[in-house]
């Protein structure tokens, strides 16, 4: 393949990863956005996080699983309570890999 095509292919590549990022951005940048929008933006973090987390707390071989030898569920529980009363990330990450490594030494699983 030729180089000069290659590299307009990336050039081509980089403006349509790239305009519709800083589109909004500059055409919001002069504006104040409302707080009703600013509050439901808030919540998109928490719903892309949980639409991931969840299948794979909850399904099992395509069916939901709440069972006790379920050890990332039970295993979640303690760290979403840790995650709620502090607010740290890092703290409620350590916490569930550690109860998960904990629970697969262990009891096997």
């Amino acid at each position: 393949m030729d180089q000069k095509i290659v590299f307009l292919t990336i050039l081509g590549m980089a403006a349509v990863t790239y305009i519709p990022r800083a589109a909004p951005m500059l055409a919001l940048a002069a504006r104040g956005i409302p707080e009703p929008v600013m509050r439901w933006l808030s919540y998109i973090p928490v719903a892309v996080l949980s639409a991931m987390l969840a299948p794979s707390l909850l399904l099992h071989d395509g069916s939901f699983d709440f069972g006790m030898d379920n050890l990332f569920l039970w295993a979640a529980l303690p760290a979403f309570a840790l995650a709620i009363k502090t607010r740290s990330f890092f703290g409620t990450v350590a916490l569930g890999m550690g109860l998960v490594a904990a629970g697969r030494f262990f009891l096997g699983g």
